[in-house]
């Protein structure tokens, strides 16, 4: 858990109206609701810090689906080639058989 937060972060804290505050405040988890709970933090400071989790873990879901998109586009050119290929008629000559 992280100790401190971003002044960035708590600038936008700043600027929540007080419903997107709520809904902030109830995403929460883990340790951060205790430590608000018990003052060791106040709401701008564990806002902030959520604000902060939220846009990693955002972060690492769109690297996630880039890679995810970049192998499903890979399958998808794959099976194009294999179904071209067999679509292409074969270059066979017929000789006279014996």
């Amino acid at each position: 858990m992280k100790n401190t937060c971003k002044p960035e972060y708590l600038a936008k804290v700043k600027l929540l109206t007080k419903e997107e505050t709520e809904r902030l405040l109830s995403r929460m988890v883990g340790k951060l609701p205790h430590r608000l709970e018990k003052d060791k933090l106040s709401k701008e400071e564990a806002l902030a810090i959520q604000m902060e989790l939220e846009d990693e873990q955002l972060q690492e879901w769109r690297k996630m689906m880039r890679i995810l998109k970049k192998k499903e586009e890979s399958k998808i050119e794959a099976t194009a080639k294999i179904a071209e290929k067999a679509k292409a008629p074969l270059n066979v000559k017929a000789g006279p058989v014996k």
